[in-house]
């Protein structure tokens, strides 16, 4: 479902500070709420989704880039759970972006060195549980 980034962080119980750039909010529930692009995504090793990125990759949102790193420190200090909105592009011509949420996955700072950021995102356990009982 394509949303815009207000709708994306609501889904969470976020309200993003801005419009347009916003890369990370604080949930009402305590999770950190991330804004990732589609292209920076990885698969390690099964079941785990890394999400991999630097503050300093776009120096156009240095004030969203300070907010996300002192988000990153919290949650990676304070073990909290990261929640993923996904930015895409809608179409290659007009460079328009839409938004998707996976509020199935879960994931957590792994690392965080000031710039440097990696993330790893899981299936809940629940949604474990319910698709081996599908089987």
């Amino acid at each position: 479902m394509n949303l815009s980034l207000i709708d994306a962080f609501g889904r969470f119980g976020a309200r993003p500070g801005n419009k347009q750039g916003t890369l990370s909010a604080i949930a009402d529930d305590g999770a950190m709420v991330l804004n990732c692009e589609q292209a920076r995504f990885r698969h390690p090793e099964r079941g785990v989704l890394r999400y991999e990125n630097r503050l300093s990759s776009d120096p156009l949102v240095s004030k969203g880039a300070e907010l996300l790193g002192q988000h990153l420190a919290l949650a990676r200090d304070g073990a909290l759970p990261v929640r993923m909105v996904v930015t895409f592009f809608v179409d290659g011509k007009s460079g328009a972006r839409a938004h998707h949420v996976r509020p199935d996955l879960i994931g957590r700072v792994v690392t965080f060195d000031g710039d440097h950021f990696v993330v790893d995102f899981e299936r809940r356990e629940d949604e474990r549980a319910g698709a081996s009982v599908r089987k």
